[in-house]
């Protein structure tokens, strides 16, 4: 396992990412469009509630990253959360956490497509939603490693961007750091969806264990590379989240449509605010990248089980890649993507996340002291917090979720008692 590439059989994936690139990649998916428009909903929902929000939504993630590091040093395959549930407690729970997945991210990714051709031309969005969607569509083809090199470079480019929106705000005259008291708006339901709103952005470390079959050495490497990943996210959204309401304060922050842009003019460096943009649109990217490699892992796993065609279970003879099921899931999002703006409908892709780290606790109780099993409180706590936060989404949200999963184990259903028949 140590070797630069693990030797893969006949149908498997290749081994290249060492722990670097893992957190890279987890980097890659956390620190995306979420942190520049993530805060302006959960504002709105927590008022000045909100920094109480974030920190619920570190704990819940730090739960569920701890449970899902667990599971996926001791099932490194692709799939993550689909596999872990399936070999822990049964084929339905595992199918139904990798269908959540699969229907909730495919939104994701026409919404970071979407929220790409927004900041960087918003005039022709659908048009540059498409040929994102397409370009790193084709970065994905031609092998994991290269795929994370530019995951790596887009990573250095956000938080590059980031660092300058933080020091502008906090030392330009605008600050008042009064704006971080809790006041009386912060009510226990509002700062609860505050938190569900601010998990979805905390949400990018299960690409790293959906990778799990390409990760050398990974049960040493994903222990290291998730908590690691979720604690450099964690330092960056509390530094922005700070900075951004010190200038703008929680009011002002709810109405925003681009809130760290707002924030940098409202400190009086409207230079910086084009920058902002870049950087946005360089992190959906960053996103959209991430999100394309999980869900077409996902995909490969459930099409081996025959949950989906199986024709989508190939690996390319030579790039070493699910290449069948990346080209199927961008397609899905590039006509998404064309035809519509699922921005405004993404609430139950939280739901759908939501409920997939659900089933990722319930497995790691599972897990016995020699198999590595987290401290009982852990997959107590983030599994609770899973259900608390899903249904303080908003009702359309829940609905929407809802009805995903429902539709999903129907099919599961007709499926087998079609397979008995």
């Amino acid at each position: 396992m140590g070797r630069s590439a693990a030797a893969a059989g006949p149908g498997e994936l290749e081994r290249h990412l060492g722990v670097f690139d893992a957190v890279v990649i987890g980097l890659g998916s956390m620190i995306g469009a979420g942190v520049f428009a993530a805060l302006a909903p959960a504002a709105a929902a927590g008022g000045s509630g909100l920094l109480l929000g974030l920190a619920l939504a570190a704990v819940v993630a730090y739960c569920n990253a701890t449970s899902s590091a667990r599971l996926a040093a001791r099932y490194p395959q692709s799939g993550g959360t689909y596999v872990y549930g399936r070999e822990r407690l049964g084929d339905f729970w595992g199918y139904l956490a990798g269908w959540g997945f699969v229907v909730g991210k495919t939104a994701s990714c026409a919404a970071m497509a979407l929220t790409v051709g927004s900041y960087a031309w918003p005039a022709r969005a659908h048009a540059v939603a498409v040929a994102a969607v397409v370009a790193l569509t084709a970065v994905n083809y031609v092998g994991v490693q290269k795929a994370a090199r530019l995951t790596r470079a887009i990573v250095a480019v956000v938080l590059a961007v980031l660092a300058a929106v933080v020091t502008a705000c906090l030392t330009g005259s605008a600050v008042d750091t009064g704006h971080w008291r809790t006041g009386a708006d912060a009510g226990w339901h509002g700062v609860l969806q505050a938190a569900g709103f601010l998990f979805f952005a905390f949400a990018g470390y299960a690409r790293i264990a959906t990778l799990g079959e390409e990760v050398r050495d990974p049960q040493r490497t994903i222990p290291r590379a998730i908590p690691t990943a979720l604690g450099i996210t964690l330092v960056v959204y509390a530094a922005v989240a700070l900075a951004v309401l010190a200038v703008l304060g929680p009011d002002q922050l709810a109405r925003s449509a681009a809130p760290l842009a707002d924030a940098v003019r409202a400190a009086g460096v409207p230079g910086l605010a084009p920058v902002v943009r870049v950087g946005a649109a360089v992190a959906a990217l960053g996103s959209l990248l991430a999100l394309i490699l999980g869900v077409s892992r996902t995909t490969l796993a459930m099409a081996r089980d025959r949950h989906l065609p199986h024709v989508l279970a190939a690996v390319h003879p030579r790039f070493g890649v699910p290449h069948r099921a990346e080209l199927a899931v961008g397609a899905v999002v590039a006509v998404l993507a064309a035809t519509a703006d699922v921005r405004g409908a993404i609430g139950f892709s939280s739901f759908g996340v939501l409920a997939y780290y659900a089933v990722a606790n319930a497995a790691a109780w599972t897990l016995t002291p020699a198999e590595g099993r987290p401290p009982r409180v852990v997959p107590v706590l983030g599994a609770a917090g899973c259900a608390v936060l899903a249904f303080a989404l908003p009702a359309a949200s829940v609905l929407w979720g809802a009805a995903v999963l429902a539709l999903g184990a129907a099919a599961y259903g007709v499926r087998k008692v079609s397979a008995r028949g």
